[in-house]
């Protein structure tokens, strides 16, 4: 996705009145709503055809849940990213979404702009939580950090990118970032790039949970 291009969407739940409302509301505020889909299987064959860049899930399915939806999209759509959006904010519902694969969990309660803000920012690489459930997710992260190394990174990382992986981990957004640091918003995100290209992660929830078992989260 460039930044000229409208990013692609893909609504996934089972109830239709809702999912028509988000897919109209998103393409209302600019975003390319390329399919949608009522459950695990119709998810998987869509998401397939269509690659969106981001699959806004929900949790309930008539055959299966969203974790196995996640993992199924993923699989036949490795690029696009995962924003759950669920009436549930059970512990393992946030969990065994973001295990899947997930980079967000969104609770249905969101207003439409912080809806697609979160939109946004999932396509740009970012972990969206709601803010009950961040905490959760950081919580679980440390609590199965079996193995902390005794070196907070690994030695190819520069002092800098050490020190914005720092911030990335505490949730700070990269414009965040920047004003602590003094640095440019693009100075910031080429500095997250590198360290995703260094470490070998995906997105910002596994550069959280590398930062929290090397105790770059204090």
């Amino acid at each position: 996705m460039t930044e000229q291009s409208a990013c692609r969407v893909m609504v996934v739940d089972d109830h239709p009145i809702w999912r028509d409302a988000v897919a109209r509301d998103l393409a209302d505020d600019g975003f390319d709503v390329v399919a949608t889909a009522e459950n695990v299987g119709a998810a998987a064959r869509r998401a397939a055809v269509v690659q969106p860049d981001v699959v806004l899930m929900d949790m309930q399915l008539p055959d299966g849940d969203g974790a196995a939806a996640t993992r199924e999209v993923l699989a036949v759509s490795p690029s696009s990213r995962v924003l759950v959006l669920s009436a549930s904010d059970e512990r393992d519902h946030v969990l065994e979404a973001v295990k899947a694969g997930a980079t967000g969990y969104l609770i249905k309660s969101a207003s439409r702009s912080e809806l697609a803000d979160a939109v946004r920012a999932t396509a740009a690489g970012r972990a969206v939580f709601t803010p009950s459930l961040a905490g959760l997710v950081l919580g679980e992260y440390r609590r199965i950090a079996t193995s902390p190394k005794t070196e907070p990174a690994g030695p190819s990382l520069t002092d800098r990118e050490t020190e914005v992986l720092r911030f990335v981990a505490k949730g700070l957004s990269a414009k965040q970032i920047a004003e602590k640091l003094t640095l440019s918003h693009r100075t910031v995100e080429n500095h997250v790039q590198a360290t995703f290209r260094k470490l070998q992660v995906a997105n910002r929830v596994e550069l959280t949970r590398y930062a929290i078992e090397h105790g770059l989260d204090r």
